[in-house]
């Protein structure tokens, strides 16, 4: 079975939105109970008996492998890759044996400038997620080939309120906002009050990573995330 098998979705969508972590589990369900949630559910059963293939085949996989209570780095994206193979859940990874993509890339690049560690030979994040990188994208499905073609269609209502979750765990976080779709979600940390880091920077696309106002390439985060969390005893492991 090759990766486009694996990661693909499966009808029905709802059955791929439980068995999570239990710390997670009544914001999921909220939403489900919700016309939103019902109508992002038909919308995504409607277009896989359409005969669209939609990834990745487990949307809600980073709740699945952070538990809240274990969360200490939520680092947002965007929307799934939209090419077969790619996606599988977690925001920036994709599997073994798949090329990271060029924004995956400078993250690696940024994460070695800064903490001196060895680049990675792979894209898979699931050793961050294990270890309390909650790698949530904010739109969690797409169609092959389509980017944001699952955007705006009620997804955001359940990411915010997963956003809005973290944030008011009282245990202290860093939050990672990478370019101006992240940090559009800033007020929602903030709202919360809870003691936790926001850091703020391009997004580490190509089209961003070196340019103003708040370049990527040289913003220093993985440290400054680092020592935050060592401080307050919950330190953080960056290898892969």
């Amino acid at each position: 079975m090759d990766n486009q098998q694996l990661n693909r979705l499966q009808p029905p969508l709802e059955a791929q939105l439980h068995g999570i972590d239990p710390g997670w589990q009544h914001v999921v369900d909220g939403w489900l109970d919700s016309l939103t949630g019902q109508t992002l559910v038909s919308f995504v059963d409607q277009r896989l008996a359409a005969g669209a293939t939609v990834f990745p085949a487990r949307p809600l996989r980073a709740l699945e492998l952070t538990p809240l209570s274990n969360t200490k780095v939520v680092l947002l994206g965007q929307d799934p890759y939209h090419g077969a193979g790619q996606a599988e859940g977690l925001a920036f990874s994709v599997p073994e044996g798949v090329t990271p993509p060029p924004s995956l890339r400078n993250v690696f690049k940024e994460m070695q400038r800064d903490l001196g560690l060895k680049a990675p030979r792979h894209g898979h994040l699931v050793a961050w997620a294990q270890r309390g990188v909650l790698l949530l994208n904010t739109t969690l499905t797409v169609e092959e080939g389509k980017p944001a073609s699952h955007a705006k269609r009620g997804w955001e209502a359940l990411t915010d309120a997963l956003i809005e979750a973290a944030a008011a765990e009282p245990q202290p976080k860093v939050f990672m906002l990478w370019g101006a779709h992240a940090q559009a979600k800033r007020p929602l940390i903030e709202a919360a009050g809870g003691q936790h880091l926001v850091l703020v920077s391009n997004h580490p696309s190509p089209l961003a990573a070196t340019k103003p106002p708040i370049p990527f390439i040289g913003c220093g985060h993985f440290g400054q995330a680092s020592v935050f969390l060592a401080e307050r005893g919950r330190p953080i492991d960056w290898q892969l």
